[in-house]
């Protein structure tokens, strides 16, 4: 009996040793992790932690929405974590395999799933949307700008509500085109569709577009280019896609939240619950480099760095479209 329990705690403390020393994955969208946009942001957080840990992440790319839950499932199985499952549309996927996998951390990014082995990271897109929309109506000549969504899905929405309502806080009376690319999750996969809507906006006097689109805003992006207007890039930061073309791009910082959850788990400091990223968090912000600084000028930066100081500090209030589906302000 002796030998059974020594074996026993000694298998209890092997066992105890492998969950701590877990290798941590990443489960992309269907996109793919070299989209440009989204999901190229989260896999640049996972070379970042690989680079600076030597811990290589486990990446799996999904073909289909059947192979989600698959990949998670598979992931789990051989003792993964944490897992970091890229976009709200594996929110049901993630809430079914960590119910079975009690042990397994998961991190969602832009879903909240309420159980204690998941954590849950969402973003203030509209802070960052009204950023962009501020520096759009600066650099408009037309007086009107579009925006090109992706999914219509009340998270798309809030990038259209705070850009419409940074472009407003500057000029009153612009006009804002907004369209949205289709119903299911392959409108972030079409830059054929992209580019037809840019145009269309263009037609209609438009003269800087934003995308919140994934890879449909590569087709904005051209579009723009081939017009000589200008484009809004979204996710990671997309300057040098169109250099002389981007404005800006309204960076979501998924590379962030991708990092430091496999970082907060290494030591032993990841939490499941609620976290929000907002541009007091880092978690978003307006990109200025070498691509885009001919575009931007000293009067354009000092009122967008002070529009973005009042958000942080409460002085402007910028409506959050997911709160009640409205885009009131």
């Amino acid at each position: 009996m002796k030998g059974v329990f020594i074996a026993s705690v000694t298998a209890l403390a092997i066992s105890a040793s492998m969950a701590q020393a877990a290798d941590p994955a990443v489960v992309y969208d269907q996109a793919g992790k070299f989209d440009k946009s989204f999901n190229e942001g989260v896999y640049n957080g996972v070379k970042k932690y690989t680079s600076e840990s030597g811990v290589q992440v486990r990446e799996f790319e999904p073909k289909n929405e059947a192979q989600v839950e698959q990949g998670l499932r598979r992931l789990a199985k051989r003792g993964y974590s944490p897992i970091v499952a890229v976009g709200f549309n594996m929110s049901s996927a993630v809430e079914k395999v960590a119910k079975d996998f009690p042990e397994i951390h998961f991190s969602i990014i832009d879903s909240v799933i309420d159980l204690p082995n998941v954590q849950s990271i969402v973003f203030k897109e509209h802070e960052g949307s009204f950023l962009v929309g501020a520096l759009a109506a600066m650099a408009s000549k037309t007086d009107a700008v579009g925006f090109v969504g992706g999914m219509d899905i009340p998270l798309i929405r809030k990038f259209g509500c705070g850009y419409e309502q940074g472009v407003k806080y500057v000029t009153s009376g612009a006009t804002v085109l907004q369209n949205m690319t289709g119903s299911t999750g392959a409108a972030f996969n079409d830059p054929t569709k992209g580019s037809e809507l840019a145009k269309s906006q263009f037609s209609k006097g438009a003269d800087v577009v934003f995308a919140a689109a994934g890879g449909t805003g590569i087709g904005v992006y051209q579009a723009a280019k081939d017009e000589g207007k200008l484009a809004i890039g979204v996710d990671s930061n997309q300057n040098h896609l169109q250099p002389g073309t981007m404005l800006t791009s309204m960076v979501k910082r998924v590379d962030l939240a991708a990092y430091d959850t496999y970082k907060s788990s290494a030591d032993g400091s990841w939490k499941s619950g609620v976290k929000v990223l907002g541009l007091a968090e880092g978690g978003v912000d307006w990109a200025l480099d070498d691509n885009n600084a001919g575009l931007i000028t000293a009067d354009m930066k000092a009122k967008v760095q002070d529009i973005r100081s009042k958000i942080v500090s409460g002085e402007i209030q910028v409506h959050d479209y997911m709160s009640d589906n409205t885009c009131n302000y």
